[in-house]
């Protein structure tokens, strides 16, 4: 019995020490992180009447856009798994206002959503909000604190299925259900402008996107974003705050060749 606690205790500590990050305890490795997103990304492949995604052979001009977006605020120097993920980017072609990442730095964004938006600046807003998502781990921090204890327990007794493959299961299921904690979105809003405030877009398009969609409250669709990203009151100011303590420095939001993007969508 002492040496199974005596295991459990340098299991924990092990732990600890080689995934703490910035004050956070995070029970999976950075390479759990990428082999969860893969399989969560094939999972929502393999659903194409739920995510009917759009084709790169028939739609090249549309993912060309946003991937020249991707490989500017990756080459910032601020996104700290830009070199370990993968980060690819799918296109959804369903109106809905909505765009979500998955562990490991994949992104997927609607056509719904890119039409609605304005600017070029306010997609790279949304864009830069869920690399965040996935450069600071989120969903496998919050696994942690959900069910951390039920995995040190379950690899400690020997059970036949380990918690780890249990959570991979219900992470692949839950694709875009798990929804993010109100601290999670501060610091991916505080951590869009920090990835933009160095590039030629400006900084504050996350918030740009945010009060378009606080004029459409009529509309039912809008609500879908806000089902797996919390919506405090205070997230607008806090980014504004956010770039005035950078500098305040201005940039471009590209509202005339963001209509090309929006012409190249079905």
């Amino acid at each position: 019995m002492k040496n199974i606690q005596f295991s459990a205790v340098v299991l924990l500590l092990s732990l600890i020490f080689f995934s703490c990050e910035e004050g956070k305890i995070n029970l999976f490795t950075v390479n759990q992180d990428v082999e969860f997103g893969e399989q969560m990304t094939q999972e929502i492949l393999s659903s194409p009447s739920e995510y009917p995604i759009l084709s790169r052979q028939e739609y090249p001009e549309a993912y060309e856009y946003l991937e020249e977006m991707r490989d500017e605020l990756l080459a910032t120097g601020e996104i700290k798994y830009a070199d370990e993920f993968e980060w690819d980017i799918y296109i959804i072609d369903q109106d809905v206002l909505n765009a979500f990442a998955v562990p490991g730095g994949t992104t997927f964004y609607y056509t719904g959503l890119i039409k609605f938006l304005d600017n070029e600046a306010s997609l790279a807003g949304v864009m830069a909000h869920e690399f965040a998502h996935a450069d600071k781990r989120h969903s496998t921090n919050r696994m942690t604190k959900m069910y951390g204890v039920q995995t040190l327990l379950s690899v400690i007794a020997g059970e036949e299925t380990t918690a780890v493959e249990e959570l991979l299961l219900q992470l692949s299921g839950q694709a875009t259900a798990l929804a993010f904690s109100r601290d999670d979105e501060y610091e991916a809003d505080e951590s869009a402008v920090q990835y933009l405030y160095g590039t030629k877009w400006d900084a504050r398009g996350v918030a740009y996107f945010f009060e378009k969609m606080g004029t459409e409250a009529d509309n039912p669709d809008w609500m879908v974003y806000f089902q797996t990203h919390p919506n405090p009151s205070d997230r607008i100011q806090k980014i504004y705050e956010q770039h005035k303590s950078l500098g305040g420095k201005e940039g471009d939001v590209f509202a005339e060749r963001y209509q090309n993007l929006k012409n190249s969508l079905p």
